[in-house]
């Protein structure tokens, strides 16, 4: 069993598209994903808990990941899988 994984995203942005492929292709099936551009209230939201205004912005569980190069990062330093699994 995966953690839960929540996105901050919107439609046109490459690097949310990249990040959920790499999400994907380490097992993680379901991904909540919050459409900034769609309810401008949730940037508000994501801004004040995250202190950065680009997307996207992970959450792995409870775990503030960052954004794509923050998970890539992650994953190629060997500590994504373990974050996944906790």
């Amino acid at each position: 069993m995966t953690s839960r994984v929540v996105m901050y995203c919107t439609a046109v942005c490459p690097y949310c598209t990249m990040a959920e492929r790499l999400l994907q292709n380490k097992g993680v099936a379901d991904i909540q994903k919050i459409r900034v551009d769609l309810e401008p209230q949730q940037r508000e939201l994501m801004m004040q808990k995250t202190g950065r205004r680009t997307v996207p912005q992970i959450y792995i569980g409870d775990t503030h990941v960052g954004g794509f190069d923050d998970l890539s990062a992650l994953d190629r330093a060997g500590k994504l899988d373990p974050l996944l699994q906790a």
